[in-house]
């Protein structure tokens, strides 16, 4: 069923005293690009997660808020300042494009607004069906929301652009999928939830009118001091280039493979969204693919730079009416920011490795240099995140000497500690995620609070937590990953 975006009910009247401060940009500024729709609501919500750390962040009041957080998180509730709503977009989805998409289980309550005066999204996973729900029930399991809380946190200790949860409730319901299992609601916070693909939903319209005003808004949320040229579409094309490009990076110096690089997950601000089917490299291997649905290795670990610029070329085709009046000079422009993309990458990806590999400053065959490990990893199937902990353990004789004449006269208790803080001991390890996840669905939360806890030390040597830092044993097997969130 098509959502009929023309419809505008009032918004739902069901509210809870506040205690949440919200405001509603996104709302005012953006009509035809959703539609208010109010949480279902559980009739026995349980909170089972909270992220103090991240509501401090946030400036909200930490205990009050976690007083209401079962009822106020799983949608059971809605507070009196929110105008909840669900988006719309479109997107390419493994390269088929589909004109409308939507949050077929989310909810936006409202934005937030921290203390430094920066804006961000609240919005609730899970919490039911929408208008974009295409027949399903809205609702997600526990084992999802666990793992997008664990990893999206995970990614933030790592330095990784990320959204993060803000909580995790359950529903008391039980919800089926491949069998039954526990509901749950995640609540989300994100810079905001604007997508290539929500520019796509205004572009395959051809509604120019919204569209500026779509690229306008994006602009001025996420990129408000970065200079103007005069034009906006251009402008926030070059900005989210340059902000994909880093990122995308940023995922391959961690080993990190997102699995679902559609048009849909790509955020205009440039955090990491939907923590679906992803998972994170053992034996480093370019043509890792985890994802049961990615049958071709679209979305490999070693295509992600290629696709992250697939999808950039797709947001120039849905900006090019706002690019230039003239059809050519639009094309150009957005075959600058696919330079641009391409240029910030290559730069951000061997700066990554450099810091690394523990080297100052740039000379010419460092590129060479760092080829040269990763072609050695792959050969002898040597761990990508233990590899770079401990280079003197897999790399080749050979490979160390040209590594210490690049490093020059630095002191080598100094690359020592600077490696050391770039180079985590420990990630989101595919077979401890597992196995916290299934004890948390069979109702022990305890291996996932202690995995939880180690994960935000990442770069810290842990005694008693060896295991956590090592890769799956072979008896784990090949690891197929599923899009369950």
């Amino acid at each position: 069923m098509t959502a009929r975006l023309d419809l505008i009910p009032e918004w739902p009247v069901t509210i809870a005293g506040s205690v949440l401060s919200l405001e509603h940009t996104f709302a005012d500024d953006l009509d035809g690009l959703y539609v208010p729709w109010e949480p279902q609501g559980f009739e026995e919500p349980a909170l089972l997660f909270y992220n103090r750390g991240l509501a401090e962040v946030l400036g909200l009041d930490v205990d009050a808020v976690e007083a209401q957080a079962a009822t106020l998180f799983s949608g059971s509730s809605v507070p009196a300042e929110a105008l909840p709503l669900s988006q719309a977009y479109a997107g390419h989805q493994f390269g088929g494009f589909s004109p409308q998409l939507g949050d077929g289980r989310a909810v936006l309550l409202g934005e937030l607004v921290d203390p430094d005066g920066r804006r961000f999204d609240l919005q609730l996973k899970g919490s039911g069906p929408t208008p974009f729900s295409r027949g399903g029930d809205g609702q997600a399991t526990l084992g999802p929301a666990l793992r997008e809380y664990l990893v999206g946190e995970a990614m933030h200790a790592l330095g990784v652009s990320t959204t993060r949860a803000l909580a995790v409730v359950g529903t008391g319901r039980t919800v089926m999928r491949r069998g039954p299992l526990p509901g749950a609601v995640l609540a989300r916070v994100a810079a905001s939830h604007l997508r290539v693909g929500t520019l796509q939903f205004f572009a395959v319209r051809r509604d120019v009118e919204k569209l500026t005003r779509l690229v306008d808004y994006a602009l001025e949320r996420h990129y408000a001091d970065r200079p103007r040229s005069g034009n906006n579409a251009h402008d926030l094309l070059m900005a989210v280039a340059e902000a994909q490009a880093q990122l995308v990076a940023s995922w391959m110096h961690v080993g990190f493979i997102h699995g679902v690089m559609n048009t849909d997950n790509v955020a205009l601000s440039g955090e990491t969204i939907d923590y679906g089917p992803c998972a994170f490299l053992d034996a480093y291997d370019p043509a890792t693919v985890f994802s049961s649905i990615d049958h071709h290795g679209r979305y490999a670990y070693g295509n992600q730079p290629r696709i992250g610029q697939w999808n950039l070329a797709r947001m120039a085709e849905a900006l090019l009416p706002l690019l230039a009046d003239d059809q050519d000079a639009a094309v150009a422009r957005g075959e600058e920011a696919l330079v641009h993309y391409t240029k910030t990458y290559d730069a951000a990806w061997l700066g990554g490795m450099r810091r690394k590999l523990g080297l100052r400053g740039e000379q010419d065959d460092d590129l060479a240099l760092v080829s040269d490990l990763l072609t050695h990893l792959r050969e002898h199937g040597h761990d990508f995140t233990k590899a770079f902990r401990d280079l003197s353990s897999v790399a080749s004789a050979a490979w160390r000497e040209r590594w210490r004449a690049r490093r020059g006269d630095a002191d080598p208790a100094a690359v020592d500690a600077a490696r050391a803080a770039v180079n985590p001991v420990y990630i989101p390890r595919n077979h401890l995620v597992e196995e916290a996840l299934e004890a948390a669905i069979a109702g022990d939360l305890e291996p996932f609070r202690t995995l939880m806890s180690v994960l935000e030390r990442p770069f810290e040597v842990q005694p008693g937590r060896e295991r956590y830092a090592e890769p799956a044993p072979a008896e784990f097997g090949p690891y197929t990953t599923f899009c369950g969130t």
